[in-house]
């Protein structure tokens, strides 16, 4: 090729990728709107699967069962049932620990629930349900877990 400053240079045809027709960038390409598409259906499904999963309920237990919570699938708490032995006037302390602990097994069932119903998306942020009673792995020293 000679150098003729005279005749502007060749420009060479774009024939993919992104800014060509049909290219990753156009839309219906890869990269382009033609996703938004796959995107808000998966969106859909994921809002209705949670909205499934949040008229179910789950319960929490401590001491063995004698106290109970029930709790829908978006953390409402429901009903708390206490086992008449475990009223202890003198021991108040115990009861309160035992619902707190209750109420943390309910989250921690809720939290898998959410995550079932994502599905492939179970690892996105749910948000900070689990976290809202102490987190999905609780806490190493707790003995109802």
């Amino acid at each position: 090729m000679t150098d003729n400053s005279d005749t502007p240079p060749e420009v060479p045809e774009v024939v993919g990728g992104p800014g060509a027709p049909g290219g990753d960038a156009a839309p219906g390409g890869p990269g382009g709107l033609g996703d938004l598409g796959g995107l808000l259906e998966s969106a859909q499904q994921a809002f209705s699967a949670q909205a499934e999963a949040a008229q179910r309920v789950v319960e929490g237990t401590a001491g063995g069962g004698v106290v109970t919570v029930q709790m829908t699938g978006n953390g409402e708490v429901t009903a708390v049932t206490l086992a008449p032995a475990v009223v202890d006037p003198d021991d108040i302390e115990m009861l309160q620990d035992l619902i707190v602990a209750a109420l943390h097994d309910a989250g921690v069932k809720v939290t898998e629930l959410q995550r079932e119903a994502l599905g492939a998306l179970g690892g996105l942020d749910i948000g900070g349900l689990g976290e809202m009673f102490g987190g999905a792995t609780g806490s190493p020293d707790d003995p109802d877990r």
